[in-house]
């Protein structure tokens, strides 16, 4: 194993490359702009849609998705506001439902009947596009996350108001005056807000994450980290979701990642009962060696895992037809 993880990691010294020559840019209208991504793969390959973590954005698959299955078509979106993508309206919130919305969006625009998503942290809206969706994904991934994050019944009122406040708040903020840094500044802010993502990891992002400007360069998502969702749902509202859908899950956790960064301490006690739900819905849980942008930082460690997954569920899909895109 070890063997393999060297020669993986040789490999990823040329995946930004790769990643390059391969990706190509990808646009679907929707009514306020453009959303906007990257595709890997070939043309009629089996459709996977890769939902990025919380202001991050397409780039975070940039050198895990060379490392996947070739006969996969990859769809890595940057959902509404981050990336390249356009931001919504003044006065429409960013949150799961909106994102939710993107992905039904894009799957229509490229005429998608059936589909996999792999989803890294925020990503897990994929979870719950899974849920409401359930006929159309085949196959769940998620990396460093949940799928849900119940908040106690008890305090969703309190939550949902501190999220509501935080919102308006920051609309009030959105006329001010852009914030300008040189590219090296940007590399060291999103540094700071990252500590445990690498300095190549950092600039992948800000491919995306950065426009040009005279005199420096404007960062192209604005919300600041502790802006928090004021969508939430208890852990019973959780749970039932979690068994409308039908996919098969693989969930990777990381040993240093996102359990040790939950935002709310309630929200601890209830990942056992959400991991349980799916363990006992024979859905696949590992956990592995690194951060919570191990997929970014080592994709090689995750890679295997998440091929194998791929590969496994291929097989088992093979009489349903041809997937369309």
């Amino acid at each position: 194993m070890r063997a393999l993880l060297r020669t993986l990691r040789e490999i990823r010294h040329n995946v930004p490359t790769m990643a390059k020559e391969v990706g190509s840019d990808l646009s679907v209208p929707v009514p306020w702009g453009h959303i906007r991504g990257k595709v890997w793969g070939p043309e009629h390959g089996r459709p996977v849609l890769c939902l990025h973590g919380w202001a991050d954005n397409c780039g975070t698959f940039n050198t895990l998705i060379p490392l996947l299955p070739k006969e996969c078509r990859y769809v890595a979106l940057d959902l509404s506001g981050h990336g390249l993508s356009s931001h919504l309206p003044p006065g429409e919130s960013y949150s799961c439902p909106a994102y939710v919305a993107d992905v039904w969006r894009v799957a229509d625009a490229l005429q998608l009947r059936t589909f996999s998503i792999v989803g890294h942290s925020m990503g897990e809206c994929g979870f719950t596009f899974s849920a409401l969706y359930p006929e159309m994904v085949d196959a769940l991934v998620l990396l460093d996350s949940y799928g849900f994050l119940p908040t106690d019944s008890k305090e969703l009122s309190k939550v949902m108001r501190q999220g509501m406040d935080e919102m308006l708040q920051f609309e009030k903020k959105t006329n001010d005056e852009k914030r300008v840094y040189t590219h090296e500044k940007a590399v060291e802010r999103l540094s700071a807000a990252n500590p445990t993502m690498t300095e190549h990891s950092v600039r992948v992002l800000l491919e995306r994450g950065l426009v040009q400007v005279e005199g420096g360069a404007v960062c192209v998502f604005y919300f600041v980290r502790s802006q928090k969702n004021p969508w939430r749902m208890s852990l019973e509202q959780s749970l039932e979701m979690q068994s409308r859908v039908r996919a098969s899950v693989l969930l990777v956790l990381t040993d240093k990642g996102f359990n040790r960064t939950l935002f709310e301490p309630f929200q601890r006690k209830f990942t056992s009962t959400l991991l349980r739900g799916l363990q006992d819905r024979n859905h696949t849980v590992v956990t592995v060696p690194g951060d919570h942008h191990v997929h970014l930082n080592e994709p090689e460690v995750v890679a295997p895992i998440v091929s194998d997954f791929l590969r496994n569920r291929a097989r088992s899909q093979s009489n349903h037809g041809q997937h369309k895109l």
